[in-house]
């Protein structure tokens, strides 16, 4: 078992962390940014101040180039939360996630238009007891620009579920966040080294201006 400094050497030797690749189709996902974790007052939230300024010319890009954008949220119908099943068991701030209530509403900083998506799920990953990936099929994407909170958590379990039902997670290291510094750092090496791609901002905003398919007035 290695630690700190020897882990990126003897994973790069061991033949992990190969870069993945943008692919032809992409599709941007927010996960998660509604109020009750972008507000760190809320039992739930922390201060997601950058990762939002990192979203928005993402959002920007997609909006020009008419790449499909898609946010997420958790929300819960039932008395209790009792729909979060044993998952509402392990944290008591899943109680502020009804669906009556201003915290499952998408932080009103980020430009969410009409034709974005809103993806409703109630567990970590996007794609779990979701239709996501028909969603995502019907509009040919291959790949998922991964941005959103917590890293460790909600961010972690879609991108691990992307690349399992064949597409390609780009996850934009600024426009990620999660309640540890910790657990967000161990978290992108291990997804880096394993399940995804970390990419910076620039070069992910370089590629949506680019990508030949999203040139402005096609479709």
């Amino acid at each position: 078992m290695t630690s700190g400094k020897d882990d990126e050497e003897f994973f790069r030797q061991r033949g992990f962390g190969l870069k993945i690749g943008f692919g032809e189709r992409p599709a941007l996902i927010v996960v998660d940014m509604l109020n009750g974790f972008t507000d760190p007052d809320m039992p739930l939230g922390s201060n997601l101040d950058a990762q939002i300024e990192a979203q928005k010319p993402l959002l920007a890009a997609a909006h020009e180039r008419r790449i499909p954008v898609i946010f997420s949220t958790v929300m819960y119908h039932e008395a209790d939360v009792r729909d979060a099943g044993i998952w509402g068991l392990k944290q008591r701030g899943a109680l502020t996630l009804t669906a009556d209530s201003q915290a499952v509403k998408i932080d009103p900083r980020l430009d969410r238009r009409p034709d974005d998506s809103l993806l409703v799920k109630r567990y970590a990953s996007c794609f779990f007891g979701t239709d996501l990936v028909p969603r995502l099929t019907s509009r040919q994407v291959d790949t998922l620009i991964i941005t959103g909170c917590t890293t460790s958590g909600c961010v972690r379990a879609t991108a691990v579920d992307a690349v399992q039902n064949g597409f390609r997670p780009m996850v934009v290291r600024e426009a990620v966040g999660d309640r540890s510094a910790a657990a967000h750092q161990q978290s992108l090496f291990d997804l880096d080294a394993k399940y995804a791609d970390v990419v910076s901002l620039d070069e992910t905003l370089h590629y949506l201006r680019t990508v030949g398919h999203n040139r402005p007035g096609e479709r």
